[in-house]
């Protein structure tokens, strides 16, 4: 009988950059997700009660709005694969009419509860069918093992939400947009081209995958060090494949010290505090936002940018925050891409403030792009 996955502690020197981090963090509590799983409830959050997170500009994760209709749905990837989304619908909505739709991602490592369903809310809001999915492995989709890394499947997810929505009476199958928050910005990019269906590709706080896995931030990151995260992973793959732990890398810290990182209190904020913790049915906040170590080098293979040019002459509009720490990467993004293509700033804002601060995130703009690109010919 196999052992109960354990988190193991991780804590190196090098930069991985996955979800966000300058640091390679794990922990070493026992996971609960066997009995929570069979339990079948979502269990609480393991946070520093004492801790206040910060709720400026508007923060608002688990925003519900009521100019809405929310269906959970679910679809198969080309993997037969479920996928699970949440379907978001005007209230007043002509269903008798083709209309635009836009698919949302959430950050890597989240699920479509954090980030993923206010900005698909606040475009339903705005007049389109919106649909926020759970990536294959995470949250509510399926996929063996959970937290598993692989960015072909994630973009297929993508591809697989337009099958869905394009074949939806009341959506026009000509006029479909996708809009991709951290990691998933990536993943959307990598969808698109080779998926021409996506007439509009927004993306905002991207994150390529790839590349923060291979170079780190900013390029912090020696060969060396990848040659070590490698041969971790391989290693790690003889424990696992004999029965042995599974082990979990990178995420979100658990606790904060006076040695903690900027990036790492500011996912903190997010991940592990009320403002936008969440924890989905069979897992555990132990196993929040960590991948699985010998998957997460998956990522080494990833170059969402490669091609990008070919994309064109869809358009693409690329939106970071003036003081994020991931600008580069839609700084890099923009610079490959053919035009049409936009980067859009956003003054004073971080990376993580633009997954729910709505004081902060342009939603108007993202209005504008698709509202402009998605219109009937």
């Amino acid at each position: 009988m196999k052992k109960k996955p354990i988190i193991k502690c991780v804590l190196t020197v090098i930069t991985l950059g996955l979800l966000l981090f300058l640091t390679i963090v794990g922990i070493t509590s026992k996971t609960k997700a066997d009995a929570t799983s069979k339990a079948g409830v979502e269990v609480a959050s393991t946070t520093d009660v004492a801790y206040k997170p910060d709720m400026s500009n508007g923060a608002d994760n688990f925003y519900k709005s009521n100019k809405v209709n929310k269906k959970k749905v679910s679809f198969k990837n080309q993997y037969n694969m479920e996928v699970v989304g949440n379907l978001f619908i005007p209230k007043g909505l002509k269903k008798n009419t083709k209309n635009p739709a836009i698919i949302v991602g959430h950050p890597m490592g989240a699920v479509k509860e954090q980030s993923a369903n206010l900005y698909a809310q606040k475009m339903a809001e705005k007049g389109f069918v919106t649909l926020s999915l759970d990536l294959s492995f995470w949250g509510a989709s399926e996929g063996q093992p959970r937290n598993a890394v692989s960015p072909d499947i994630y973009a297929e997810d993508f591809s697989a939400a337009v099958d869905f929505l394009g074949t939806r009476s009341f959506v026009d199958k000509d006029r479909i947009g996708v809009l991709g928050i951290c990691g998933s910005g990536s993943f959307a990019v990598s969808a698109a081209k080779i998926d021409p269906r996506m007439k509009a590709i927004a993306t905002v706080s991207m994150y390529d995958m790839g590349a923060a896995n291979r170079n780190g931030l900013k390029h912090s990151q020696t060969l060396e060090q990848r040659k070590k995260i490698l041969e971790e992973a391989a290693e790690q793959r003889y424990v696992e494949f004999t029965g042995g732990e599974t082990k979990y890398t990178s995420g979100t810290v658990h606790e904060l010290n006076e040695n903690s990182t900027a990036i790492e209190r500011e996912f903190y904020d997010f991940y592990r505090t009320s403002r936008g913790e969440y924890t989905p049915k069979g897992s555990s906040p132990e196993l929040t936002t960590h991948p699985t170590l010998t998957s997460n080098v998956k990522f080494m293979n990833f170059y969402p940018f490669e091609d990008i040019e070919t994309i064109s002459p869809r358009p693409m509009l690329f939106i970071a925050g003036e003081n994020a720490h991931s600008r580069e990467f839609s700084e890099d993004a923009y610079k490959l891409a053919s035009e049409p293509k936009e980067l859009y700033i956003v003054p004073g804002a971080g990376h993580a403030d633009l997954y729910d601060r709505v004081k902060l995130i342009p939603f108007d703009k993202l209005e504008s792009f698709f509202k402009e690109n998605l219109k009937k010919k």
